[in-house]
């Protein structure tokens, strides 16, 4: 049997597994009960995100012919693998949100157009740069969800709880990859990558703003002035969060390896749920007694 890797980017598996929505009903898709305003922004934001993630694929897939270094191109192989998976899943994810928001099928395919365009026009170094300026996000996001989950996953629909949980741990995984294929073969344009973190962000943000107003009209969220800045405000609030946390990226010295929440003493959620489903657990569906079993604590 295969050991754990320590730390989480070291030799990290691509893992197949399938979500069943069905039991996802309609109302269950504002999945967190702790906190509303999450699900429909992590909704949102994650919209758009199968399209990126079949871009990043086309991109790395390119990037690997030009690579020779035999554990990056183990990485490469390894993220195609995952983000198949991740695309898989949440395109499903937003087949169901189609069926509350009555603008989301057409938000889906226009991203679905700009993606499919962009991998065919673009040429190697955009693709590439792209990709890693916008698997810093993901693999930021993937740190403050992970940091933040009493406070935004506790009392959550199971499946959809296990689906961004999954899809964030593995985030953490291949946090690196996109980043070093850039850096292997565009390293001497700092500028260029930098350049490119900016224009993922801007891309997110454009995206995520979008469909989240359009998701907080529905909820009935905007029918109050008071209650609209508060629930808008978490939107910003959060994208905020995600260019806070990614300042250290424009150091010339920044690499994601060494970022300290991606080791074992920093995120234990990431590491118990490695171990769990590294040991045989079913990690489909989450629920209060899950995650104790997870974490191997008392769910009393």
């Amino acid at each position: 049997m295969q050991t754990l890797a320590q730390h989480p980017m070291d030799n990290f598996p691509v893992r197949p597994l399938q979500f069943d929505l069905s039991s996802v009903g309609k109302r269950d898709l504002v999945w967190s009960r702790t906190c509303p305003e999450f699900a429909v922004f992590m909704n949102a934001l994650g919209l758009h995100v199968p399209h990126f993630e079949r871009y990043l694929i086309h991109a790395l897939r390119q990037a690997k012919e030009q690579v020779q270094n035999p554990q990056l191109r183990r990485d490469i192989a390894a993220i195609i693998g995952q983000e198949a998976h991740h695309a898989k899943n949440f395109l499903q994810v937003n087949q169901a949100l189609a069926t509350r928001y009555p603008q989301v099928a057409r938000f889906d395919a226009q991203a679905k157009r700009y993606f499919g365009a962009r991998a065919k026009s673009d040429p190697l170094k955009r693709l590439v740069g792209f990709t890693a300026g916008y698997e810093t996000f993901t693999f930021l996001a993937g740190i403050i969800l992970l940091q933040n989950y009493q406070r935004w996953f506790e009392d959550s629909d199971p499946v959809m709880k296990a689906i961004w949980v999954w899809h964030q741990v593995e985030e953490v995984e291949h946090g690196a990859v996109a980043f070093d294929v850039y850096k292997n073969l565009y390293g001497r344009y700092e500028w260029y990558r930098k350049w490119m973190v900016l224009a993922a962000l801007t891309h997110i943000g454009g995206e995520t703003i979008k469909t989240y107003v359009h998701m907080a009209r529905i909820e009935g969220w905007l029918r109050n002035p008071f209650r609209a800045v508060a629930k808008l405000s978490f939107c910003g609030v959060m994208l905020m969060r995600l260019l806070n946390s990614a300042l250290p990226v424009f150091r010339r010295s920044y690499h994601p390896r060494r970022h300290p929440v991606v080791t074992s003493q920093q995120n234990p959620i990431q590491m118990a749920w490695r171990r769990y489903e590294h040991n045989g657990g079913d990690v489909l569906a989450i629920d209060h007694h899950k995650m104790a079993q997870i974490m191997g604590i008392d769910p009393a």
